[in-house]
C-alpha cells in the first residue's frame, strides 16, 4: 500500500493500516524519542504515546510535506510537552558569550559514548542541545517550542556544550592514560 492510502485507512481507524504505519515509522520515531528522553524506557513510553496522538490527529495531516516529517514533529511536540509540564527551565537574563565551536576527534569518540553523555545532560540542556545541534532549530523556534526566552535557550545550549566538552576531555585523558 502506498503511504497516502495507509493514511486514509488510518483516518478510518483501520488497525491493519495503523500497524503498517507503525512498522514503517517506529524505528525512526524511536530514535527521536531516545534523543529527547532520559532513558530507553521513557523513550519507549514516549513512542507509544506519540503514535496514539499521530493516529488520533492523522486527519490534520494535509499532504503537504512528508508524512514522516509531520509525524516527527508530532513526536517532538509530545515529548517537549511532557517537559513543559515539569517546568524544568530556569529563566536567565545573563549575557551569553559567543558560541564556541567544539572540535571532536572522531577516531577517539564512539557514537555510543556521545549518545550516552548527551542523554546524561540535565533535561533542559539536553532538549535545547538536541533541538539546536541535532535537529537544526533556531533559538527563536526553540524558545517558542519550550515556552522560554531566547536568552534561556542560548544559555542552556552554552551550558550543554560546556558539560559535553568537559566529559569528552575527561574521556580522552582517560583513554590516553589507559593506553599507556
Amino acid at each position: 500500500m502506498i503511504i497516502e492510502q495507509l493514511i486514509y485507512e488510518c483516518s478510518n481507524n483501520n488497525t491493519k493500516a495503523q500497524e503498517q504505519i507503525y512498522r514503517l515509522l517506529a524505528p525512526k520515531l524511536f530514535s527521536v524519542c531516545l534523543k529527547y528522553s532520559r532513558n530507553y524506557e521513557e523513550a519507549q513510553d514516549n513512542l507509544q504515546e506519540s503514535f496514539l496522538i499521530i493516529f488520533e490527529k492523522i486527519n490534520q495531516y494535509k499532504n503537504t510535506g512528508s508524512f514522516e516529517g509531520w509525524a516527527k514533529r508530532v513526536t517532538i511536540n509530545y515529548v517537549l510537552q511532557q517537559y513543559r509540564k515539569q517546568n524544568i527551565f530556569e529563566i536567565v537574563s545573563e549575557k551569553i558569550a559567543d558560541e564556541e565551536e567544539i572540535e571532536i576527534d572522531d577516531d577517539n569518540i564512539s557514537l555510543e559514548f556521545l549518545t550516552k553523555i548527551i542523554q546524561e545532560l540535565p533535561d533542559r540542556y539536553r532538549l535545547v542541545f538536541n533541538l539546536y545541534v541535532l535537529d537544526g532549530y533556531s533559538h527563536k523556534e526553540i524558545a517558542e517550542m519550550l515556552e522560554i526566552n531566547i536568552g534561556t535557550s542560548k544559555s542552556n545550549l552554552a551550558r550543554a556544550k560546556a558539560i559535553l566538552k568537559s566529559k569528552i576531555e575527561s574521556n580522552n585523558s582517560f583513554e590516553v592514560k589507559k593506553s599507556k
